[in-house]
């Protein structure tokens, strides 16, 4: 039989439906160390929850990594190249490469009897994954890309459907300025282009919404003056998200000169900077949380220790060890530990769960980039804080159990 913890269960139990000082205390710590973990897990599922759901979002507009001419310029409209590449043979046998497609881009104006609109136009081929469109489609449906003929179709978003009063099958009229150089000038042209809309799609990322539409690459193609064999570039998808800064590189050194290959990290600087700043403040409240309920248990124990100074003094006289009776309190320590834990679990995990599946609490799509706090629920990082907060915890008791050994059996019987 196990002395130490016999006894340990023996003074919690009167510490829990006693009337001791110890009573209150104990509750208090339980309660600090249940709502410190709560905090931990709705901390760690929302910041990761955000980041992947704001990344997702990104990727899913463009992709991993965009291969492009080198001398892009500044505006949205890239120099085009050629789609016949020697490393494409390279990205294709690469395992760790899970999709390519082609792309064109080209800035136009949306004229409607109501109103004008600024938009970016996305020209994608056959090889276009329309997964993460389709599963934001709320009316319509995505177009076909064949070599017959140029489709006239258009997806558009939600806001710019709203704003311009357009339905499914409507006529959109485009306006284009279009570079025409020959050999012995160059000249600006003013193009027009009719589409009709075939979906109208609705991400709650309001910075690309506002302004992207899909339509047949032939048509960029068409617009400046491309052949069938130019276009803007490669976007690039890969199977490990954690592995693309090394990717980046090996395929910005693949693709050669002339041509250069970005992640979606250098694309949007200022949003993945935003985003690794939340890092640290996740960080931050949950050192805080373990601080608050290392200190709670300190106080806990201190105020078991002292209340039974007498029966210390008595198990010292009965030849007990001061390890042995340090270990009959980080017993206890840990079972209130345990408790908290436990309780601290249920309440997290259930807020978390609630949030998942019915969103109750929203943002403010425009200055977050999603409509509501997004969770993502994670059993690994749950285990990882409740080991974590456990461990820490029961380390920095080990420093106040260490008052047993300064309490003498004579002092001890003598003052109880």
């Amino acid at each position: 039989m196990n002395i130490e913890r016999f006894i340990a269960k023996r003074i919690i139990s009167g510490a829990e439906t006693g009337n001791q000082l110890s009573r209150p205390i104990v509750r208090i710590s339980v309660l600090g160390i249940a709502l410190g973990i709560a905090v931990m897990i709705l901390s760690v599922a929302v910041v990761t929850g955000f980041q992947e759901e704001v990344r997702n979002k990104l990727i899913g507009f463009d992709s991993h990594i965009r291969i492009t001419n080198y001398d892009n310029n500044v505006s949205d409209e890239p120099l085009p190249i050629s789609s016949d590449q020697d490393f494409l043979k390279h990205l294709k046998a690469n395992s760790e490469i899970k999709h390519i497609q082609q792309f064109a881009i080209k800035s136009g104006i949306i004229k409607t009897k109501i109103d004008n609109e600024a938009v970016l136009l996305k020209g994608i081929g056959k090889d276009y994954d329309w997964s993460f469109i389709n599963s934001n489609l709320k009316e319509g449906k995505s177009f076909v890309v064949s070599d017959t003929g140029l489709s006239r179709n258009i997806v558009v978003s939600k806001h710019l459907a709203d704003k311009l009063t357009l339905k499914l099958n409507d006529k959109m009229v485009v306006y284009f300025l279009t570079k025409k150089v020959d050999s012995t000038s160059t000249q600006f042209e003013q193009r027009v282009k009719v589409f009709y809309v075939s979906g109208i799609y609705e991400t709650g990322f309001e910075e690309v919404d506002e302004k992207l539409v899909l339509v047949d690459i032939g048509q960029i193609q068409r617009l400046n003056y491309w052949s069938p064999e130019q276009i803007a570039g490669f976007e690039v998808t890969i199977s490990d998200y954690e592995k693309l800064d090394a990717l980046g590189e090996e395929l910005d050194v693949l693709v050669g000169q002339g041509l250069t290959a970005q992640t979606i990290k250098q694309i949007n600087p200022t949003i993945f900077s935003w985003l690794d700043l939340m890092d640290m403040n996740a960080l931050i409240i949950l050192v805080l949380m373990v601080i608050v309920a290392s200190i709670n248990m300190m106080s806990a124990l201190l105020i078991l220790i002292l209340e039974r100074t007498n029966m210390i003094g008595i198990l010292k006289a009965m030849g007990a060890s001061n390890g042995g009776i340090q270990k009959i309190f980080l017993y206890n320590a840990a079972y209130l530990i345990g408790k908290g834990l436990l309780w601290g679990n249920l309440l997290g995990i259930s807020i978390a769960l609630i949030q998942l599946y019915f969103g109750i609490f929203t943002l403010d799509a425009k200055t977050y980039y999603i409509s509501q706090i997004p969770i993502n629920f994670s059993i690994l990082h749950i285990v990882i804080l409740n080991i974590g907060t456990l461990v820490c915890c029961l380390l920095m008791l080990v420093l106040p159990s260490f008052i047993v050994s300064k309490i003498t059996p004579v002092k001890a019987i003598k003052y109880s």
